[in-house]
């Protein structure tokens, strides 16, 4: 890979993420606000499939210890379900509530008219080109995930 095309990556996802990003994520129904990063933890969740503390916390690049604390939080504001998972009694699994599949579904890592802001600075052509790059970052990102899952389960010996 071209370390320079990786470094103007680097240089610029941040720049995009702090003029858009969402400060803060208000509850509709109880008016609660939850922090960025109580939101963050909903958007990596869905109410379907589970997923480990552990997996979660390794994503996120935090402690297991650390995002235990915020999904205990989480889930005495109902917006997280906890059980103990089938397969290890030891660990534990995590899905939203459907508290938390309404927050997450009204919501979003960016904030939307800070994006569309954005884009009206670009011209129509620039626009495509900006949305089709993302996408194909986001194609690759979600191969990298299903590798790095993959290869855990391997290195687990499932």
């Amino acid at each position: 890979m071209n370390t320079d095309l990786a470094s103007q990556i680097l240089e610029f996802y941040p720049r995009i993420f702090f003029a858009c990003h969402t400060r803060h994520v208000e509850d509709p129904k109880t008016k609660r606000i939850l922090t960025a990063n109580q939101a963050s933890v909903l958007d990596h969740l869905d109410g379907d499939e589970p997923v480990s503390l552990f997996d979660l916390a390794l994503h996120m690049g935090v402690t297991p210890s650390t995002m235990s604390i915020t999904v205990s939080r989480l889930e005495v504001l109902g917006y997280l379900i906890k059980e103990k998972n089938p397969k290890d009694g030891r660990g534990t699994l995590i899905r939203l509530s459907r508290a938390g599949e309404k927050i997450k579904s009204k919501k979003s890592v960016l904030d939307p008219v800070l994006v569309k802001k954005l884009l009206k600075r670009l011209n129509r052509e620039e626009q495509v080109l900006a949305v089709k790059g993302l996408g194909l970052l986001a194609f690759a990102a979600e191969l990298e995930m299903k590798n790095k899952s993959l290869s855990r389960s391997w290195s687990r010996g499932k």
